[in-house]
């Protein structure tokens, strides 16, 4: 077994490092650089979408580092986060960033882009490094994720990892709903806004609540505050699912149901489009969420 604590001699924890998960956690640091190292020496990224892509791989590549110095280290005792749940919640994250990175960068800086060249190969490279740095952080969260019958913290298991898809897909269609505005002026909609604002603060705060140690702040017992609010976001999912294809896409309520021959690439109706997707999908995480939520429950009792 691996101890936590650093070694009499003070050498560190070479374990931390030769097992298994900790060679993936080097593989993506390692990924990660390389593929930021493409990006920065033929400066082949531009605007917000650019800056993203760069933001995810600098982010993984600084908290993996992270992550390998403190169980070098030995710190995991020391810091005031739980180790059980910290890791694998970055782990999800990252490779969820990393994914949207993956698909971003080719079809923002490659596709329709006449390039040749150095230029050309370093971004195709930077795109395969990507990709394998996602693969790499896959792994990690299968690997750590709870086995059955193991008692480890709850974002290891089935339903804290679907927490951190809830929050990134709610940042998704923040992005697309703001820019331009699309929940004006029917009420209808901003309906629609207050229920992707509501589900995401309340997913946020059980993550930092179980990062922090802090679920025993809760009035109720925590199961059974994760078992309403999950029941409850899946009611106000299910009436944005309807409500935002009707006011945007129905020609009765103000919407536009084909896309205008005006459009590019991603206009403003693509944009739509993938509001209505990502609000279906992220109604169908919470109905997993519940059904995980409640047999946990289930077996506890």
């Amino acid at each position: 077994s691996v101890s936590l604590l650093p070694p009499a001699g003070g050498d560190g924890d070479c374990p931390a490092l030769t097992s298994q998960v900790g060679i993936v956690r080097l593989l993506e640091a390692l990924f990660a650089c390389v593929t930021f190292s493409l990006v920065v020496h033929q400066r082949d990224w531009e605007g917000r979408h650019g800056d993203w892509c760069m933001f995810c791989w600098c982010f993984c590549f600084a908290v993996t580092l992270l992550v390998l110095l403190v169980e070098f280290v030995g710190l995991q005792h020391r810091i005031p986060v739980s180790w059980k749940n910290f890791p694998i919640t970055f782990a999800m994250y990252a490779t969820l960033m990393c994914l949207s990175a993956s698909v971003i960068y080719p079809v923002t800086h490659i596709q329709n882009k006449a390039l040749y060249g150095k230029s050309k190969d370093y971004r195709i490279a930077a795109t395969v490094f990507s990709c394998l740095t996602c693969l790499a952080y896959s792994v990690e969260v299968t690997m750590t994720r709870a086995k059955p019958g193991e008692v480890t913290g709850y974002m290891a298991t089935v339903p804290g990892l679907l927490k951190v898809v809830e929050t990134f897909v709610a940042c998704i269609i923040f992005v697309f709903i703001s820019e331009p505005v699309a929940y004006s002026p029917q009420e209808a909609l901003k309906w629609c806004l207050a229920v992707y604002c509501i589900c995401f603060i309340l997913s946020l705060v059980v993550i930092v609540l179980c990062i922090g140690e802090c679920t025993g702040w809760l009035p109720c017992a925590f199961n059974k505050f994760l078992s309403g609010y999950t029941l409850l976001a899946v009611l106000m999912y299910a009436t944005a699912t309807v409500i935002w294809p009707i006011y945007k896409f129905d020609s009765k309520h103000g919407g536009k149901p084909g896309r205008p021959s005006s459009c590019g690439s991603f206009c403003s109706w693509d944009k739509l489009v993938a509001i209505a997707v990502l609000t279906a999908i992220n109604l169908l995480v919470y109905l997993a969420d519940l059904v995980y939520s409640a047999r946990l429950i289930f077996i506890q009792t």
